[in-house]
């Protein structure tokens, strides 16, 4: 058994494997301390280095936009003539064809006139005999005056015969208010367009029996150019809607089918009915179409978009660029092929163009791929066509 070492020589070998560890610890922390740095600067690297995101743009332009108001139509003819008759009697002819454009005063049904024409010509007979018998007691009035100036007969007897020469001239003028009205019923007989305009489909045909005053429709005839649409306004538009009436008389309104994809045509509203209506609270208005085309036909439903006023010289965008983080509308604008994100005020939209505030004419805008899109982002520009960017076309 070795004698034991003596107490220097254990407190040397202590000391010495405490130094040990120290020096093994510490070079583990500066490892794991380098790795660390190693690898935040590798991450901060790699954050700094964004990559590119291909997307279209388009140029902010400055412009004019109209103000509109939307709503829904009504087409109307300006006339719209249902005729039916004023005279009894069978058809004879019908003179127009189904769809046919009729002028004013054209021939369209006639109707059995024998039965009138007897009458007529009764009256005219009665007529005849009492402007004869007129005629026979002027004659005998006027060798009255001639007798009594001379003496030759009494007063009385010139009297009597002014009076019945008076009684005479009214038989006379009853006889001519029947001729009159017997000719009128004759001309009912034949019946004519009152308006230029087209016929509807055929109602009535020759044989069928017809009474005056019923009201069964012979005919009905639309005038379709110029044509009318009715439209409805909200009361609460009705004041500027009135203040641009008193400066232009007249506003421009676009008539679009039914799916607003296609204009039919541009009119002008002249006129605002007097009152509103308190159950929708809209008053209605009505603008005139030349409809030279025919592409509006009565009772037609189509949207209509009333021009109110232009804001001119205004700063547009293509309304695709303009994103929402909640009540915050923001554009990805782009400077040298890097994104950055600017808040704008939006205003009137239409036509696809936004008013905006807050970007400058000339400045280019991300329109597509917002979801790769961040401040910082290098942008490369996708191909486009001309056409493709929707800011051209506005009008200056």
């Amino acid at each position: 058994m070795s004698p034991p070492l003596p107490w220097y020589r254990r407190r040397w070998i202590l000391w010495t494997g405490l130094l040990l560890l120290l020096i093994l610890v510490a070079v583990v922390v500066m490892v794991v301390h380098n790795n660390d740095a190693k690898a935040a600067a590798a991450k901060r690297a790699l954050a700094a280095v964004k990559p590119s995101v291909t997307a279209t743009v388009a140029t902010a332009t400055k412009g004019n936009i109209g103000i509109y108001l939307d709503a829904i139509g009504t087409v109307t003819p300006v006339y719209t003539s249902s005729i039916t008759a004023q005279a009894s009697g069978v058809l004879t002819a019908v003179y127009y064809r189904e769809g046919q454009f009729v002028r004013k005063g054209d021939a369209l049904i006639d109707i059995d006139p024998r039965p009138y024409q007897a009458q007529l010509l009764q009256a005219e007979g009665a007529l005849e005999r009492d402007t004869n018998v007129l005629a026979q007691a002027q004659m005998d009035l006027d060798r009255y005056r001639a007798a009594w100036a001379g003496n030759g007969i009494s007063k009385q007897l010139l009297d009597d015969q002014e009076k019945i020469v008076l009684q005479d001239k009214g038989t006379v003028k009853n006889d001519q208010g029947t001729v009159n009205y017997d000719q009128a019923q004759l001309s009912y007989c034949h019946i004519t367009a009152p308006i230029s305009g087209q016929a509807g489909l055929r109602l009535v045909d020759p044989g069928n029996v017809v009474q005056a005053a019923g009201t069964t429709v012979l005919v009905v005839i639309t005038q379709e150019q110029p044509i009318t649409v009715v439209f409805t306004l909200a009361e609460d538009s009705l004041g500027q809607v009135q203040t641009r009436m008193r400066q232009m008389h007249t506003l421009p309104v676009d008539a679009w089918d039914r799916s607003q994809t296609a204009k039919i045509a541009s009119g002008k509203m002249f006129s605002i009915d007097n009152q509103i209506d308190t159950t929708t609270g809209t008053v209605k208005a009505r603008a005139l179409f030349d409809n030279k085309n025919g592409a509006l036909f009565p009772n037609q439903f189509v949207n209509t978009r009333l021009l109110v006023n232009t804001l001119k010289g205004v700063t547009l965008v293509p309304t695709a660029a303009v994103q929402h983080n909640g009540p915050v509308a923001f554009l990805y604008v782009v400077a040298n092929g890097v994104v950055s994100v600017r808040n704008i005020k939006t205003g009137i939209a239409d036509g696809g163009m936004t008013q905006v505030e807050g970007i400058n004419p000339g400045e280019i805008v991300a329109t597509s791929t917002f979801d790769k899109l961040q401040s910082g982002s290098k942008l490369v520009v996708a191909k486009q066509t001309p056409s493709a960017n929707p800011a051209e076309g506005v009008a200056p």
